[in-house]
């Protein structure tokens, strides 16, 4: 396939490094044209990913029209960016068939869609997939073992790019489920924001192992009520990123609670660092999309609260504690 990536930020970086080996032709579209001139001329992400050199067959540009005659594009953007640079993309690309293949992972603020959604209100003709999983770009740029999961409603899609775009160590399973994994890849940001300030406070690990515990639970309850299934929530775009963005100390939404937990104000938090947390907006939009279902998420709830509100992150913690008991499988 023919493929163009939407989005020359770590991930996106890291994907068309990973997939351009073997000479593969891949196309990397940033918005940033200081910084893709800069790329263009180094090869290499200074500010996202440094020290992966991209290879040349890696056409490096900040012209849509330029994925235009792509068989996949990807697209690795901020979940808050994704509606508008989809509005032009589709103006760039006109009537291409191409397959859209979302790696964004988060929930839009105000409507509760999820990225594929847009993407399928945007692209009605095409076909539509999802990739999540546990995957930290920077291993992934090092070539280290890693696993994921690309999901679409069309069973031979799934196949033909879980072809494509797998190999040895980087292993792709499939499902038909998108809700579920793209709820999985999403919700779990809030989560490691959570078990991020219980490390900041000094919770110690077992607070922390039930914190992840009682994440999972919730994550589960949550996507079940947004139209997933229960099951899949254990798989690798639930458990597994789940795992590894609460314990990973290179998780940036980790970070971003530890240092919450620590007492640094989240402005000042926001503004030290160029990566996007994107638990930070999730965390707003699945508050808003629970109370319109009706459900319990007390953990978002209180990450929201800290957000959003200006809670202290020991009051948040210690009305968590202060819950009334009940059987663990309510």
């Amino acid at each position: 396939m023919n493929t163009a990536i939407i989005g020359a930020g770590g991930w996106g970086t890291a994907l068309a490094g990973l997939w351009a080996k073997g000479r593969r032709k891949i196309v990397l579209w940033g918005h940033n044209a200081d910084r893709i001139a800069r790329m263009e001329k180094t090869r290499e992400n200074s500010d996202y990913l440094p020290g992966l050199r991209l290879p040349d067959s890696v056409h490096i540009t900040s012209e849509l029209s330029h994925c235009a005659a792509a068989d996949l594009i990807v697209l690795a953007t901020p979940s808050k960016a994704l509606r508008n640079i989809a509005a032009h993309l589709a103006k760039a690309i006109g009537a291409s068939r191409a397959v859209l293949l979302s790696c964004t992972k988060g929930i839009e603020h105000g409507s509760g869609m999820r990225m594929t959604e847009i993407l399928r209100e945007t692209f009605p003709a095409n076909k539509i997939a999802v990739l999540s999983g546990p995957n930290l770009a920077t291993e992934v740029a090092r070539d280290l073992p890693t696993a994921t999961v690309i999901a679409c409603d069309d069973g031979d899609c799934a196949a033909r790019l879980q072809t494509a775009l797998g190999s040895p160590r980087f292993r792709v399973y499939t499902s038909l489920d998108m809700v579920s994994v793209e709820l999985g890849g999403a919700l779990k940001n809030v989560f490691a924001i959570a078990t991020g300030i219980s490390d900041g406070l000094g919770l110690g690990d077992n607070a922390k192992a039930a914190l992840v515990t009682r994440s999972l639970a919730e994550l589960v309850r949550f996507g079940v009520a947004m139209g997933g299934t229960a099951n899949a929530f254990y798989g690798l775009s639930g458990a597994g990123d789940l795992v590894l963005t609460c314990y990973s100390e290179r998780s940036r939404n980790h970070t971003v609670g530890q240092r919450l937990g620590r007492g640094e104000p989240l402005p000042a938090i926001i503004d030290s660092t160029k990566t996007v947390a994107e638990g930070i907006p999730t965390a707003r939009s699945a508050w808003e999309c629970a109370r319109r279902l009706d459900i319990a998420t007390p953990i978002n709830d209180q990450v929201y609260a800290i957000l959003y509100k200006q809670k202290k992150p020991a009051i948040a913690l210690e009305e968590l504690l202060k819950r009334e008991p009940k059987p663990e499988q309510e």
